[in-house]
């Protein structure tokens, strides 16, 4: 289809969560895109009702993002509110008669079975189609999910793959701006209460580890309310609530809604642990690959390089993995990724993979500002 959108009367985009971190993540992203011009912007608030809009809004001030009457008058929603905003506002919102284009960065929603989830590079068929069909909900997929299909693109849509383990590095940042200050708060406390021995390059270093190690287990006053334990100088194995089978809600989103994102019906096995490391942003995986038959490090490294203009692969070795294949290489760009590419010595069909992406962009924010173009653009 032509793109006439300069031409066309511009949609009206109601963005609501613009002070959250995906949020202000998307709305620069928006920016920088230029992506503005495409529709007549309305920012709401659930919080700041009244005060000055960005610069974008068509409004000098915010909405009020619990009004239905003001969100029936969008043709599209943008939000990176929340999952309890979206329970409570979605349901009655729809009730109230609204039948515009709800775009959402929450997981609410992600599992219902008139909603589709975005992830361009590796459904945009899908995503025309539900487009076409009339289907009104859209969602950005969880961000480990979204950053493990966008670094193995290449041999999915090959279709080599049978089913992927995975063991995610997931940066402190993927709880929310007070998760990541929790973090920064431990290492300062840390640093504060033992800085003598840290400093004394002679000091004893078994005495540091014990006081710290005490300091993790026993120090009431370590910051960590918002992970339930200490995350500086440790790392914890269990990331949301408890489901069936001994997985926590975060390892069981991997298998649905790769499969959902990429129109699988439950083919793809996908399962693994996900793990809180003392990175500040920016999620790793290291994937275990079984594929459906043997193929060489150079074959499959082939097909991971030639799948999107976003991948960065990295050799595998120690200067160029140090280098780039880490947290802090990845954190603010579009890259994901990709390296450690090698065949394990248990079995032929098997691969090992390890990949970075920042969870912020690609991971939460990128997927709905691609949503929004391709949707305009229809």
């Amino acid at each position: 289809m032509t793109n006439n959108t300069e031409l066309s009367p511009k949609k009206k985009l109601g963005f609501i969560g613009a002070r959250g971190m995906v949020g202000r993540v998307l709305l620069e992203r928006m920016r920088e895109e230029d992506d503005f011009r495409f529709f007549e912007t309305f920012f709401f608030s659930t919080s700041q009702v009244g005060q000055a809009a960005p610069p974008e809004s068509h409004d000098q001030k915010l909405r009020d993002a619990h009004s239905l009457d003001e969100l029936s008058e969008m043709d599209v929603i943008v939000t990176c509110q929340g999952g309890d905003y979206t329970l409570a506002l979605h349901p009655s919102l729809r009730a109230h008669g609204w039948k515009g284009v709800w775009v959402d960065a929450a997981s609410a929603l992600r599992m219902n079975k008139d909603s589709c989830l975005v992830l361009d590079p590796l459904n945009k068929d899908l995503i025309k189609e539900s487009l076409e069909k009339g289907v009104v909900d859209y969602v950005g997929s969880n961000c480990t999910v979204s950053l493990m299909l966008l670094a193995l693109a290449g041999p999915l849509k090959a279709g080599v793959i049978e089913w992927v383990n995975s063991h995610t590095y997931q940066a402190a940042s993927g709880g929310g701006a007070a998760h990541m200050r929790e973090l920064l708060k431990g290492m300062g406390f840390l640093y504060e209460r033992h800085k003598d021995l840290i400093d004394d390059e002679r000091g004893d270093i078994l005495k540091l580890d014990q006081l710290i190690s005490k300091d993790l287990r026993e120090n009431n006053d370590f910051p960590s309310e918002k992970f339930g334990a200490p995350l500086a100088a440790n790392l914890l194995p269990w990331i949301d609530s408890a489901v069936n089978d001994g997985q926590t809600r975060e390892e069981w989103k991997a298998m649905v809604e790769a499969n959902k994102i990429l129109g699988l019906n439950n083919t793809l096995g996908v399962d693994g642990t996900c793990v809180r490391v003392g990175a500040l942003r920016s999620h790793s995986q290291a994937l275990t690959i079984k594929l459906k038959k043997p193929m060489g490090a150079e074959e499959f490294s082939a097909l991971l390089k030639d799948s999107h203009e976003w991948l960065e692969f990295v050799e595998n070795n120690k200067e160029e993995t140090l280098r780039e294949l880490t947290p802090a290489a990845a954190s603010g760009t579009l890259r994901i990724k990709v390296g450690r590419v090698r065949a394990l010595k248990m079995a032929p069909d098997f691969m090992n993979v390890f990949t970075v992406g920042d969870q912020l962009l690609w991971g939460a924010a990128e997927p709905l500002r691609r949503f929004l173009r391709q949707y305009v653009n229809h």
